[in-house]
């Protein structure tokens, strides 16, 4: 047998990339070439949205690169029995010794009802869920898993049965208020959104764009509400104040200094979602040529 490869996120870098699934190509030839670009600009990770799915892409990406580490942004726990992905975490990391995080989460209650189930009770659903990968054929250890934890119960599961966190749609005051929760030796690794552009009008049309769905999303709202926002910066696809504080936009000092906020606030990683003017598309390549110019030096 090879030698036991333990993971150690905490030191994989301080800059990541959030993508969708949806906008990953269906060829794995494209996937691989995309994702050994990612590398080569000096990125640190790549994580995949979506419920479901991402496995094959990261198969491919990791196949193409190293020592890249990508992650799961989120597998939904409701969607994905348990066993089955304990069984896609093992196959992954025996492939790519620490190379793949496993981030979790409870997704939200449209999402989960829509697919014929009743969302009660999430943090019990997601403590059970914990203890099915705990006692898979293949566990998932806590030290290769991340919660996608907005406030303080989901926060405290993800300091005790997982690595940390991955908060999404968040601000560097959350951060902060994140780390004093997880305590200093959890991950804390948020996903900040960028747009590239000077331009104020185009710039918020853009982060209006892209956070319409997130408003119409409970457990986003509640979380926005306890960091200072109401209904008046909800209203009309939200107020400026809002937007900016969501979608980072402006020049490369800008969105540089809005990614080293979080890391001062307590996060081990950033990693940014490059937004487009156009909703969906494919993978944002020269947006990720431009932060890693902005960000990565």
């Amino acid at each position: 047998m090879g030698e036991v490869v333990v993971a150690d996120y905490a030191s994989m870098g301080k800059i990541g990339v959030w993508t969708g699934l949806r906008q990953w190509p269906d060829d794995p030839s494209a996937r691989k070439e995309a994702g050994a670009e990612l590398e080569s600009l000096g990125f640190a990770s790549l994580w995949i949205g979506g419920s479901s799915g991402q496995f094959p892409v990261i198969d491919d990406v990791l196949g193409a690169t190293s020592p890249l580490v990508a992650a799961t942004g989120i597998i939904q726990i409701w969607a994905n029995p348990a066993r089955a992905v304990a069984a896609e975490h093992h196959r992954l990391t025996t492939k790519h010794p620490g190379r793949f995080l496993l981030g979790l989460g409870v997704g939200h209650a449209p999402a989960v009802e829509a697919a014929g189930q009743k969302y009660e009770r999430p943090l019990d659903k997601l403590t059970s869920y914990l203890d099915e990968l705990d006692a898979a054929e293949h566990p998932v250890p806590s030290s290769e898993r991340v919660i996608a934890a907005l406030r303080p119960k989901a926060l405290a599961v993800a300091a005790t049965r997982a690595a940390g966190a991955h908060p999404y749609n968040v601000s560097p005051e959350h951060t902060a208020k994140a780390r004093v929760l997880l305590g200093p030796s959890a991950l804390l690794i948020p996903e900040q959104k960028v747009f590239i552009d000077a331009d104020a009008s185009t710039s918020r049309d853009v982060a209006r764009q892209a956070m319409a769905r997130y408003l119409e999303l409970p457990n986003y709202v509640n979380n926005l509400r306890e960091l200072g926002f109401d209904d008046d910066d909800f209203a009309d696809g939200g107020s400026d104040r809002f937007l900016d504080t969501m979608v980072v936009w402006g020049s490369a000092t800008t969105i540089a200094m809005r990614v080293r906020a979080h890391l001062d606030a307590g996060a081990n990683q950033v990693v940014v979602q490059l937004l487009s003017a156009t909703e969906g598309g494919d993978l944002p390549r020269a947006g990720w040529r431009q932060a890693a110019e902005m960000l990565l030096g």
